[in-house]
């Protein structure tokens, strides 16, 4: 029922995981079907040569030992080039092969599957392993190309049943030239069947890997909350957030020089001293927040401009923190003027009265 629930494709979260974990789609037989193709056509391409550098090696060797010579060492030195066919066949095919297994899943480096584990230890999981669905699997899949492999060693002979028995009535040349044909057409066709199989191998593990990937919905829900944290409590961030910038926001209008009110939907804060180039917000609300400007501009005796239309402008333009628009210079300056007209006479009124 579990397994019915995961309908959901992997993230890229989910792939990276395990990815680092070493479970990637592959195919061990793909690496081995192109290694052995490998070396099949390389060997193939320097077979000519091999008859007559292991007939000389061979003539000199017995050369040197009726002589009884001490250029044995010598010898084996000069005809190093027969092994080094070999050697450049079976490095050449290695290379194919770590190449194909490079291109199934790239380079993947997981020291978590390194990591130490008493399961790997405990033979009664191995057991399990060995006597497992999983295993039987494996081994069905293995006897299919060798019975393939099989089947075609049987009808190459029965093909050439009757060469073969006038051959034992022939030349050596002829028997030997024979074969190395036969061995090397069921070689070639050997690895192709492996190939071929390695192939479909390979995307039945691609499918398998992919099945294995997949997600249910609350495995996307649970990835979300580790990534992008819980919904709630990423709200309740948010929220202590918003009431702390209210909170610096309204402290900072006591230092305002007036309040733009539309009457009572918006309320805009501007500072303003002869050292600004411009007016400056530094709080702006609608609806309870522009009632709490006002309050704050109350108590602490800061005009209390209405001006729907300026009030709108600002509230829409300009945010927190920044100077007013060029347009709305003249507007404002009128206001801040007509401020502290009435600020100075009313300093004037006091100090009369006093006197």
């Amino acid at each position: 029922m579990a397994d019915q629930n995961k309908t959901e494709k992997a993230t890229p979260r989910r792939r990276q995981k395990a990815r680092e974990q070493g479970q990637v789609a592959r195919s061990r037989d793909l690496v081995a079907g192109v290694g052995t193709m490998a070396a099949v056509l390389l060997l193939s391409w320097q077979l000519r040569s091999f008859p007559q550098q292991w007939r000389a090696l061979l003539r000199e060797g017995l050369e040197v030992a009726c002589q009884r010579s001490q250029q044995a060492g010598a010898l084996w030195q000069r005809d190093l080039t027969i092994f080094g066919g070999i050697a450049l066949a079976a490095g050449l095919s290695w290379l194919a092969a770590a190449a194909s297994g490079v291109a199934q899943g790239g380079f993947v480096f997981a020291p978590g599957a390194l990591a130490p584990s008493i399961n790997r230890l405990n033979p009664s999981s191995r057991l399990q392993q060995l006597f497992s669905l999983q295993a039987v699997s494996r081994l069905l899949k293995s006897m299919l190309p060798t019975a393939a492999i099989v089947c075609l060693a049987v009808g190459l002979v029965e093909r050439n049943w009757l060469q073969q028995a006038r051959l034992l009535h022939g030349s050596r040349n002829g028997l030997v030239t024979f074969a190395v044909a036969e061995m090397f057409e069921l070689a070639w066709k050997s690895s192709l069947v492996l190939l071929v199989w390695s192939g479909a191998d390979y995307l039945f593990e691609r499918w398998r890997h992919e099945n294995e990937l997949k997600m249910s919905r609350q495995d996307l829900r649970d990835e979300f909350k580790e990534t992008e944290g819980n919904p709630a409590v990423k709200m309740r961030i948010r929220r202590l957030q918003r009431q702390a910038r209210r909170r610096r926001m309204l402290k900072d209008v006591e230092r305002a020089a007036v309040v733009i009110t539309n009457p009572t939907e918006f309320a805009i804060a501007l500072e303003f001293n002869l050292q600004m180039e411009a007016p400056v917000v530094i709080a702006k609300g609608r609806n309870l927040l522009a009632a709490q400007i006002r309050e704050v501009a109350l108590w602490h005796g800061i005009p209390l401009v209405e001006n729907p239309p300026l009030a709108h402008a600002l509230y829409r333009a300009v945010e927190v923190g920044q100077s007013i628009p060029p347009k709305l210079y003249t507007v404002v300056a009128e206001i801040l003027a007509a401020i502290w007209r009435a600020q100075a006479r009313a300093t004037r009124a006091a100090s009369g009265g006093k006197s």
